[in-house]
């Protein structure tokens, strides 16, 4: 390889992908490689997959087969994460270009990977252990964002939901102690940092392995930390989602007002199918709580539809759980079949015409619902969080405490930087977003 190495990674996924991704540009940094903007310019190309839906893992696939020419031009191929995890060696196979496989656990193990690579071994993988602990903040994790950073608390899942690669990719649930979270959170209000996401496949699962503090009592110690003014959590699981975490919410304004909580259907027999571990009546219980709550807190969730033996009953509740509830946002997907989980095995028989009008049925209830929410937050001034600028509009983008986009103008001639925060008065809503113009509190 070159004397000046370069580098290449593009992510696919979640939340927890894209700090992996931090983690993975932090230690290519510091074994002397340099970050550039396209696969051309690069020695060293890799690709951080997910495997959650099937399209996310065919695009890793078909932009592997896209640029394998550049393999001719001595360039190297790494296929990371979840995809890497499930698939293993078997991507040589399908992809003989590529050089290295390395499942999330391995990252720390990524500089004597790199030693193989540039002695010209062909194939190097970083597969063996899920269940290490080592995969929480590397020594030189690389944070992309200068303002708002994540910290994982909780690796892995112990669920085994039907449907689910998650468990298969990322092992067991291993959490991470409370010293060393807050440990981090204080390094990163030191640094500037003002909004900290934490992140877990099921994040209120969390097991302090000092047995110092609850998920929810970790929650507010993180927002008392000096300097931190917004905290976030994703995601949560229905089964372990309680009150203290409500009543953690309601005790602590630097706690983001947001639940992301997953439902996946309005039906207990789906959701027996799934194995998802609670019904309908108690998800609906939790988001009582959530609504009783003493400041407002959005709501946002996932909705998998057509999954095995999904019948219009079963249909026709999820459709009513959304009109009971009123979410913010739903995040709504047709069921595909992953390898190694149990829904694979299972008689998927609604045709992909069926599924794909039930999603859009949902689909259109969910934008109408979303325009009412929103149009009732005309009027109000939010606390804005600028997230960057869109010149050709002449406006500034940011996000509420909600997780709500939120598009405004300022009459000052200083643009806000990115990371400061504005109140902004909602003059417009619509189903995605709001739009406003800044304001000066008295």
């Amino acid at each position: 390889m070159a004397t000046d190495k370069t580098f290449f990674l593009e992510t696919f996924g979640c939340q927890m992908n894209a700090h992996d991704s931090e983690k993975v540009v932090g230690t290519l940094e510091h074994e002397g490689y340099r970050r550039v903007e396209t696969e051309d310019a690069a020695d060293l190309i890799l690709y951080n997959t997910c495997s959650i839906r099937d399209k996310a893992e065919q695009k890793v696939f078909n932009r592997l087969n896209d640029y394998k020419k550049l393999y001719k031009q001595g360039k190297r191929f790494a296929v990371l994460g979840c995809v890497a995890q499930q698939e293993g060696e078997k991507i040589f196979e399908r992809a003989p270009y590529v050089s290295i496989v390395a499942g999330s656990a391995s990252y720390r193990k990524l500089p004597e990977m790199l030693v193989q690579l540039e002695a010209g071994q062909k194939r190097i993988t970083g597969l063996d252990d899920r269940q290490t602990d080592e995969t929480f903040e590397t020594e030189f994790t690389a944070r992309t964002n200068p303002y708002r950073g994540y910290i994982t608390i909780i690796e892995g899942c112990d669920k085994f939901c039907a449907y689910c690669v998650v468990p298969y990719t990322r092992g067991k649930e291993r959490s991470r102690t409370s010293t060393s979270v807050l440990n981090e959170a204080r390094r990163m209000a030191d640094s500037g940092y003002t909004e900290i996401q934490l992140l877990g496949q099921n994040v209120n699962s969390y097991l302090d392995p000092e047995g110092k503090q609850s998920f929810a009592e970790l929650l507010a110690a993180v927002g008392q930390v000096p300097g931190i003014r917004r905290v976030r959590f994703m995601t949560s699981h229905p089964r372990h989602f309680t009150r203290e975490i409500v009543e953690a919410i309601e005790a602590f304004p630097t706690l983001c007002d947001h639940v992301h909580l997953p439902v996946q259907s309005g039906s207990s027999d789906v959701l027996r199918r799934m194995n998802r571990e609670y019904t309908r009546e108690q998800y609906l219980e939790r988001i009582s709580w959530i609504q009783a709550a003493k400041r407002p807190i959005s709501l946002t969730t996932d909705i998998i539809v057509g999954f095995p033996g999904e019948t219009l009953a079963d249909f026709e509740q999820t459709s009513d759980l959304l009109t009971k509830v009123g979410f913010d946002a739903v995040f709504a997907f047709k069921f595909s079949p992953r390898p190694n989980t149990p829904a694979i095995t299972m008689d998927d028989s609604i045709p992909d015409g069926e599924k794909s009008s039930r999603l859009q049925a949902l689909l259109d209830q969910q934008r109408e619902t979303q325009r009412a929410i929103y149009n009732r937050q005309i009027g109000s001034i939010l606390e804005v969080m600028v997230e960057g600028h869109n010149p050709q509009k002449g406006q500034i983008m940011g996000r509420s405490s909600q997780n709500k986009t939120v598009n405004f103008t300022n009459s000052q001639l200083i643009l806000p930087a990115p990371g400061s925060y504005v109140n902004v008065l909602v003059t417009q809503g619509f189903p995605n977003s709001l739009v406003g113009e800044a304001v000066t509190l008295q």
